[in-house]
């Protein structure tokens, strides 16, 4: 049973910094890519970012230059920094684990977070 618990989400003003953190526990691999997603209300789940065990990174056009994702593998910890947030990065946002060949072969979620960007 894999198990992902997010912590770090919060209310702040634009401009302002978050940083979520993400555990995974159970039999996790280090080997599964990690990311966030959001999801705000009225819309699609999307990608955020996401980074490989080999350290190589894919993030967001709208997220480009002010969001990093970092990865501790020895603690099975995934990172989100979140720099000059705009309102309209409110969202809950949900971290991911998967299998880095196939999602069919292990894909998993946590419970969520909720940032909130104030104007």
């Amino acid at each position: 049973q894999v198990q992902l618990v997010e912590s770090g989400g919060g209310l702040v003003q634009a401009g302002g910094s978050l940083r979520l953190s993400c555990v995974a526990s159970g039999m996790i691999s280090n080997s599964n890519t990690m990311g966030w997603y959001r999801q705000a209300p009225g819309k699609q789940r999307e990608l955020v970012a996401s980074i490989r065990t080999d350290g190589y990174t894919n993030l967001a056009d709208s997220v480009k230059g002010r969001f990093t994702i970092s990865r501790d593998n020895a603690k099975n910890t995934v990172y989100l920094q979140m720099n000059s947030l705009k309102p309209e990065d409110t969202a809950v946002y949900y971290c991911n684990a998967h299998h880095p060949v196939s999602i069919l072969l292990g894909n998993y979620w946590g419970q969520g977070t909720q940032v909130t960007v104030s104007s």
